[in-house]
């Protein structure tokens, strides 16, 4: 069965060798994982992912790749190595598949025009996966791991749960078809809820002196939400600006310094010290 890319679902068949590979060993597979993938199209990446462990659930949207799919890994099917779901990833829900947190891996070439919406799914999810390896757009996986020393609310986003690399650039020519930028690989690793406390636990003040999350990402939204003014002011319109000086004066943090500039480290501490 032929099959046209639909540029409706971002579909871009990926087709290197080479870029397989290190997307698997990016992956650091063993035979015991477990692996979601996400947009399999025509189960190029299936293949490899096949060969390094025992089982893989791929979930795809497009009916006639479902179809394209079915057949070509019917044995795989039947056995239970490759469980095939037609449907939505953003629909998904690993509990009804047995997937529990930590322990599976999801590695994919995904659709671009929903990337930030796998990111916030996979990381917040309360089902979260242990190690993300996913191709996308070069200019997002350089802002995840703030390449140029600048950090977004993307990238502190991501490093709040995970610990993001930039693996290795992929030319769009290995792609078709071709799209109109390069891409890259991206892992993120140690997946976790760590920094943040229970969704139970009171707004302020949890005892496990740790952040909820809602808070934490509201500090960080309120500290990006105009890129040309220096932090301390954009905090100024959720906290006291007493409060802030005073974080800033204990952690020999410069009061004129932007959002951008401050680490993963330092938003914690901020989100912590003003809770």
């Amino acid at each position: 069965m032929i099959h046209k890319a639909k540029k409706s679902l971002g579909q871009n068949f990926l087709k290197s060798k080479g870029v397989l590979l290190a997307m698997c060993k990016a992956g650091d597979l063993f035979k015991s994982d477990v692996v979601l993938e996400i947009g399999p199209g025509k189960g190029v990446l299936t293949e490899y992912l096949l060969r390094s462990v025992n089982k893989v659930i791929a979930i795809e949207k497009d009916h006639n790749l479902c179809e394209i799919l079915f057949e070509k890994f019917q044995k795989e099917i039947t056995s239970g190595h490759l469980v095939l779901i037609k449907g939505d990833i953003l629909e998904f829900d690993p509990s009804v598949y047995d997937l529990k947190s930590g322990e599976y891996k999801v590695v994919a070439n995904i659709p671009y025009n929903i990337t930030g919406a796998i990111f916030k799914k996979f990381l917040t999810e309360d089902t979260q996966p242990s190690t993300m390896v996913l191709l996308v757009q070069k200019e997002v996986a350089e802002r995840i791991v703030a390449r140029d020393g600048k950090e977004s609310i993307l990238s502190v986003s991501v490093k709040a749960y995970g610990t993001p690399k930039y693996i290795t650039k992929v030319s769009k020519k290995f792609f078709s078809p071709a799209p109109k930028v390069d891409s890259a690989i991206v892992q993120i690793t140690s997946i976790s809820k760590k920094n943040f406390a229970s969704p139970l636990a009171p707004l302020r003040g949890t005892r496990e002196g740790k952040i909820q999350e809602k808070w934490f990402f509201q500090i960080v939204k309120a500290g990006f939400a105009h890129k040309r003014k220096v932090l301390i002011r954009n905090l100024d319109a959720v906290v006291e600006k007493k409060k802030i000086k005073e974080f800033f004066e204990k952690n020999n943090i410069n009061e004129k310094v932007r959002a951008e500039d401050i680490s993963i480290k330092e938003w914690l501490a901020l989100a912590k010290e003003l809770e």
